[in-house]
């Protein structure tokens, strides 16, 4: 009878087996890192130091008795800005910076000084801000987020912006590069950005207005085709209107001491870190129609599109009244016009603009 020889050699099955186990545990860490190198926004590396000294801790000062206009604008008479229908000076390029808007952002920088604010919905119910700066800027804008879909369409109007922002889906970036607009995010603009130390990521990026817009490359405001003078007859006294949005709400009251509206975000005062109460001189509630979009946040929530080429209804509040008015832009080169329901222009208020974006 031949011998049987033993050896200490296992099946190959058998190995296979052993080794599953580990690949598994491989192919879940490299998984991981893979998601937290995807994630644009909250995974970003920290930013080097900007090329200017840096900033002491954002300030936090009290509310002066009187209000000094901002230094961009003009102390004598001069063109009026198309943006806000005030002496301005002319020829600076147009900033649009896009603004976080949930609770761990607030108080937001440098919003008070905005020609323009417009109100959007994206993901999970939420909204954020586009503040437009069309005669300078503020030093400090913030905190500055994410780019979405409904800003490509939205700022074409504005003729070649600089759009701020942190970053984007993957998916969307090749449309940003594309857009007629100046990309400055981190990725192109280091130098216009740092980080406060006082928030947490990624609620804590702020843009330095005057580095980014230095050489980017931006044209100045078109004529947007606004009206700027008296209110026409047929308004509606009112206190004030709000917008709801799913986990969010934006409201406007009017002050009879301030002469304007006085904005809030989900019940509470919009203060900015300079303790200065945000308003406007005219408040739309434009209403669009919102759809999905083939974009999502990390987390998985689609990221609507609130689309701002066509026609719809809107509401303009300005001196303690509403009127109904309508609004309609051809293409997303054309500005938007907004009227009264008898055809003629509607008229706005001398000072910042704020746009809600309402699902229709």
């Amino acid at each position: 009878m031949p011998a049987v020889r033993v050896t200490s050699e296992r099946p190959r099955w058998r190995r296979w087996s052993r080794a599953v186990p580990g690949l598994i545990v491989v192919l879940l860490l490299g998984w991981v890192v893979f998601d937290a190198l995807t994630e644009v926004e909250v995974a970003q590396p920290a930013l080097a130091a900007p090329v200017i000294p840096p900033l002491a801790p954002l300030p936090v000062a009290p509310l002066p008795s009187e209000t000094a206009p901002p230094a961009t604008e003009s102390a004598v008479p001069g063109p009026e800005s198309p943006c806000t229908g005030r002496p301005a000076r002319t020829g600076a390029p147009v900033l649009a910076v896009k603004i976080d808007n949930v609770a761990q952002a607030r108080p937001h920088t440098g919003l008070e000084h905005a020609d323009i604010v417009y109100v959007e919905p994206v993901e999970a119910g939420l909204t954020r801000l586009i503040a437009v700066f069309c005669s300078g800027a503020p030093e400090v804008v913030g905190p500055v987020r994410s780019v979405r879909e409904t800003d490509l369409e939205l700022l074409a109007q504005f003729g070649r912006p600089a759009l701020a922002f942190s970053g984007g889906a993957p998916e969307l970036l090749p449309l940003v590069d594309r857009a007629p607009l100046v990309r400055l995010s981190p990725a192109q603009a280091a130098a216009g950005y740092f980080r406060s130390s006082d928030r947490q990521m990624p609620h804590n990026l702020y843009a330095r207005p005057a580095v980014l817009t230095a050489s980017s490359g931006a044209g100045p405001v078109p004529d947007l085709g606004w009206r700027f003078g008296d209110p026409p007859e047929g308004g509606v006294p009112t206190p004030g209107r709000s917008v709801r949005y799913e986990r969010a709400e934006v409201a406007a009251r009017w002050s009879p001491e301030e002469a304007r509206w006085l904005v809030s975000m989900d019940g509470a005062p919009l203060v900015t870190t300079a303790r200065s109460r945000v308003g406007a001189a005219t408040v739309i509630i434009q209403r669009v129609p919102v759809r999905s979009s083939p974009y999502s946040d990390v987390l998985g929530y689609n990221s609507p599109f609130a689309g701002t080429v066509g026609a719809g209804e809107a509401l303009v509040l300005r001196d303690g009244q509403a009127f109904q008015a309508k609004w309609s832009r051809s293409s997303p080169s054309a500005a938007t016009a907004f009227s009264r329901p008898s055809g003629e222009l509607m008229t706005f208020a001398r000072g910042p603009v704020w746009i809600v974006l309402a699902p229709a």
